[in-house]
């Protein structure tokens, strides 16, 4: 099937998913149908394992959102729909490219669509054109439309079949959904790469090329390579006895003085960002000494082991952060947020692993955020899969801690065990409990295309 054919097909069938509906069940039919015409299609060009777990990944995602139909199940759905295409059509391109195509393809594609030379195919007009029309098209219709004039005289219950009905169909609406479903697959299908990503993805490999492997360029140009190398070492001692002095005291605050409940969850998280900005600028002190030359200088081994111990403090005071944020949540029970420091925590040690892999081995800059975009993407897909407001509710209950009516009717898809438990004790989450029961309430009573199929297996209230 030629490209037009696919964006046409995709936009007709996005227009009967979403026509008079909302968003639910059909997203993930649509994510389907991209999903099975990539891998019907173009299947001779999956050449690696990778598109096959790109493919599973899409799939999962699809019944996520048809599952929970919110946000994060939406981006899982769209990160691994567009990754499979990407990966499928642009191999050579690194990952992290698909973001700015993406970005400019919103908008390029509002003028490429009347490009019609572009993505429409060229045919010639033969001379049997008008011998076609008149023969196909003109000769049968009028020979219908006199039979049909003279059977419906002849027939009331025949003219009945073709009169007496209205077409219930809101013009306009169908007009924008079109409109919608033909930028979208047009986007998708016949998206627009620049040339300067293609010239610009050499800079993104994961290992450094012979000639920049013999570059040793000055990051300052009043400043010579040896006092270059000299900085770098002292600014390393220093930051590592800094960090020696943090992490004492940020554990002697942490674990040994005594806090006034009210105040220890805004310590808490002021600590805790003071790690998460620690941790990015520790990243981006080793990017920074070690993007070009110093990976291969043989005499930048003092700088080499100040930079590993470097990142094996920062991982300590991850792992401390990481305790604390347990013991933070035996004492209080768990939030979304609680759960969003563990899911960064968790990223911060594998961004620090990818760093130090990255110094031992002699990586380019590119090769961590070409590693970590895949970690993100994990975390992402993990998010969706998983029912951490179930979670949530069901580990409170069990240990009674954060088991406010309020808090716990504010989390999502927690509905059964919130309403036993309310139940149970008697409680009542007011205001928020009467909108979610609300809104259960509503999201049952939608079409098939427009549910999230989480709600058709509550019991009503």
């Amino acid at each position: 099937m030629k490209k037009h054919h696919l964006i046409l097909a995709c936009s007709l069938i996005f227009t009967l998913l979403f026509y008079n509906e909302e968003v639910g069940v059909n997203l993930a039919i649509f994510g389907l149908v991209l999903t099975g015409m990539i891998c019907y299609f173009f299947q001779e060009r999956f050449t690696s394992r990778l598109h096959l777990v790109l493919v599973s990944t899409s799939i999962l995602s699809c019944f996520a959102f048809a599952w929970y139909g919110d946000f994060v199940s939406f981006l899982a759905l769209s990160m691994s729909i567009l990754f499979l295409q990407f990966k499928t059509h642009e191999v050579k391109l690194k990952m992290l490219q698909i973001f700015p195509i993406v970005f400019i393809n919103g908008f390029a594609s509002l003028g490429r669509i009347l490009m019609f030379s572009q993505w429409l195919p060229k045919r010639e007009i033969k001379n049997d054109f008008a011998k076609k029309i008149i023969a196909y098209v003109v000769i049968p219709a009028l020979f219908i439309t006199l039979f049909f004039v003279v059977y419906a005289f002849g027939s009331e219950h025949f003219s009945s079949l073709f009169t007496d009905y209205t077409l219930d169909l809101d013009v306009l609406e169908v007009f924008l959904i079109s409109l919608l479903g033909f930028y979208i697959s047009f986007s998708f299908w016949n998206y627009w790469v620049p040339d300067i990503c293609y010239d610009f993805n050499s800079k993104l490999d994961n290992d450094f090329s012979d000639e920049r492997k013999m570059e040793h360029q000055q990051t300052f140009p009043f400043l010579d390579l040896v006092f270059e190398r000299k900085s770098g070492e002292i600014t390393l001692v220093l930051l590592n006895c800094m960090i020696l002095i943090f992490i004492g005291t940020y554990n002697y605050e942490q674990f040994f003085e005594e806090k006034v409940v009210l105040s220890l969850s805004a310590a808490t998280h002021e600590r805790v960002n003071a790690v998460i900005f620690s941790i990015v600028m520790a990243v981006g002190v080793m990017l920074f000494f070690f993007k070009n030359g110093f990976n291969f200088d043989k005499k930048a081994s003092n700088l080499k082991l100040l930079s590993k111990i470097w990142i094996a403090l920062n991982g300590v005071l991850i792992i401390s952060t990481i305790i604390k944020n347990v013991e933070y949540v035996a004492a209080f029970g768990l939030t979304y947020k609680r759960l969003g420091v563990f899911a960064f925590l968790l990223l911060a040690v594998v961004g620090l692993l990818i760093t130090f892999w990255k110094i031992y081995k002699q990586k380019t800059n590119a090769y961590l955020f070409n590693q970590m975009i895949w970690y993100f993407y994990g975390t992402i897909l993990l998010c969706s899969f998983v029912n951490w407001g179930n979670i949530i509710t069901n580990y409170n209950i069990s240990v009674n801690k954060g088991v406010e009516p309020m808090f716990l009717s504010g989390l999502n898809f927690n509905d059964e065990p919130r309403r036993d438990y309310f139940l149970l004790k008697q409680l009542d989450g007011q205001e928020i409990e009467l909108s979610r029961e609300k809104e259960i309430s509503d999201r049952q009573s939608d079409n098939f295309l427009s549910k999230a199929l989480y709600y058709e297996f509550l019991t009503k209230k």
